[in-house]
């Protein structure tokens, strides 16, 4: 049995990490193929990519679909659970901008949106 101390632990456990907040973010917005995701998530490796989307997988956040098609089609999209994330993700969003603002002097940094 794993043991946790708080709520914030469980939800940490699942989308914490480098990459899965940003992959979840884009997929939220509507389905991706891998291809897509490696040009929107800039400097993941393939591996690390592959590895984020099964775990993601795996907790239910997101599901793969394949096409049987040649060459072979795979799609990631959210679930319900995963898109249940959105509102949480905006508000990371909205924080990440307005600590920008804050803490940065005009000029120092920019943020591209890619989407």
């Amino acid at each position: 049995m794993k043991t946790f101390f708080c709520e914030l632990e469980v939800t940490l456990e699942v989308i914490g990490g480098k990459w899965k907040g940003l992959v979840l973010y884009y997929l939220i917005k509507g389905p991706k193929r891998t291809g897509e995701l490696k040009r929107l998530v800039h400097n993941i490796s393939q591996k690390m990519l592959i590895q984020t989307l099964r775990e993601l997988e795996t907790d239910g956040l997101i599901r793969r679909k394949m096409y049987n098609q040649v060459p072979p089609k795979v799609e990631y999209s959210t679930t319900e659970l995963g898109q249940s994330l959105e509102p949480i993700l905006r508000s990371l969003c909205a924080w990440g901008g307005n600590y920008a603002e804050q803490s940065f002097v005009p000029g120092e940094i920019e943020i591209l949106y890619l989407d």
